[in-house]
């Protein structure tokens, strides 16, 4: 497999979901739905939904009416979080993904409402797959014992996959991470408490894609919790990259500006421990993991490639 190729693949199939459950841009609130979709189209890796669709996929998953809107609620999730990061109440950034971000083009005021439209649009979307669940209405249709005991199951999948994505972008996730980082700016940050931060703010949308792919495919509680730790593991990996890149790449290819870090004053694990250090934990966290996703004994070797990729990033 020629990974960069299949990934750059990927991504197109991944884009092409989230284009087809974006709002049309119609109607006297117009403004906001081209700031949502400006800021949705703009690219990105698309890595949540892809983790998604991958861990589906490792347990067996097959319904595409099923995963394809809790992938492209995911996306509108991750980008609102985006959108509110830019804002000059927050980081303050100008550039995102190789563009200008979404209150430089639409202004402050709509920036604010396009993240808010996102992550409310993100869970009217995530309900379509109950739609794909109710094709065959038990109430109107009759239907043997196992069929409707694998409706009921399908639909509990569904219901347990809603309230991970309610939860972990929430004030006990990716919120309450954001919450902690905008207190402590600023100000001297152990490594304890940034590894808190790091856990809610960037690890919690990758734990969540995971399980959802998990349980939605039908994977035992046990199996999502080892996920849960995966996710967890690459999640750590991928923000301390990301610091390490803020310090070592550039604006051309980071896609977004760099030393935001520093202009913010933020610690990170680059001003904890240097870049040869913090380089370190990326690969002890990549390890890490990769035994947790082989504990599993079950074998997607794009998932695992993926995973790999990760590591050596560049943007």
């Amino acid at each position: 497999m020629n990974f960069k190729e299949e990934l750059e693949k990927r991504i197109e199939e991944v884009e092409k979901v989230i284009i087809n459950y974006l709002p049309k841009e119609r109607g006297f609130q117009e403004t906001v739905l081209k700031a949502m979709n400006y800021s949705v189209l703009a690219g990105g890796k698309r890595l949540r939904p892809m983790l998604m669709e991958e861990t589906y996929r490792l347990f067996g998953g097959n319904e595409k009416k099923e995963i394809e809107p809790f992938m492209a609620a995911m996306e509108m999730i991750h980008t609102y979080s985006l959108v509110h990061d830019d804002l000059p109440a927050m980081d303050n950034d100008e550039y995102r993904r190789g563009r200008k971000t979404t209150h430089v083009v639409f202004g402050e005021a709509m920036g604010i409402l396009a993240g808010d439209g996102l992550l409310n649009f993100a869970y009217e979307t995530a309900c379509k797959a109950y739609a794909g669940c109710l094709e065959q209405e038990p109430f109107e249709n009759k239907l043997s014992e196992q069929q409707l005991r694998d409706y009921v199951n399908r639909a509990n999948r569904i219901m347990k996959a809603m309230k991970v994505l309610t939860e972990k972008p929430g004030i006990y996730g990716m919120l309450g991470g954001q919450v902690i980082d905008v207190e402590l700016t600023g100000k001297q940050v152990d490594k304890e408490r940034l590894d808190v931060i790091y856990d809610w703010k960037t690890s919690a949308l990758i734990e969540a894609s995971m399980m959802i792919g998990a349980i939605l495919a039908g994977a035992t509680d046990q199996e999502v919790e080892t996920i849960r730790k995966v996710g967890h593991s690459i999640g750590m990996a991928f923000q301390i990259q990301d610091d390490i890149l803020d310090e070592t790449s550039t604006l051309q290819i980071l896609g977004k500006p760099i030393h935001s870090d520093e202009k913010n004053e933020k610690t990170t694990y680059v001003t904890l421990y240097g870049i040869e250090e913090a380089k370190q934990y990326v690969l002890a966290y990549s390890k890490k993991a990769i035994a947790q996703y082989q504990s599993l004994n079950k074998k997607n070797e794009y998932l695992e490639a993926l995973i790999y990729y990760l590591i050596d990033r560049e943007k």
